[in-house]
């Protein structure tokens, strides 16, 4: 039975430890990717205009349809004209979860 709990309980810290955290993203977002993305995450029309490029919102069903591995790598290598951001993996992934939940 002690066995079983601590299974339990370190397999419960572990898949915790896992979880991505929508509002340390938030944070992340705002030093490295609000500038660019603007707060709500539409994106700024002069930083598109600059780049000639076109953003996608953020919130977006295009955007939301990536999958979570489409996003590491658009992040970490970077995708278009968007050069990639050096952040941790564990930052990477609280971004993740915040851009999730923009509208």
């Amino acid at each position: 039975m002690k066995l079983i709990l601590t299974t339990t309980v370190l397999a419960l810290a572990v898949a915790g430890s896992a979880l991505a955290d929508a509002a340390a993203g938030k944070v992340v977002y705002t030093a490295n990717c609000e500038k660019c993305h603007a707060t709500d995450g539409a994106g700024k029309p002069m930083i598109a205009k600059m780049l000639n490029t076109t953003m996608k919102p953020l919130g977006s069903a295009d955007v939301k349809a990536l999958s979570d591995a489409a996003m590491t790598k658009d992040i970490t290598q970077g995708t278009g004209k968007m050069k990639p951001v050096k952040i941790t993996d564990a930052q990477v992934k609280d971004v993740i979860a915040y851009v999730r939940t923009l509208k």
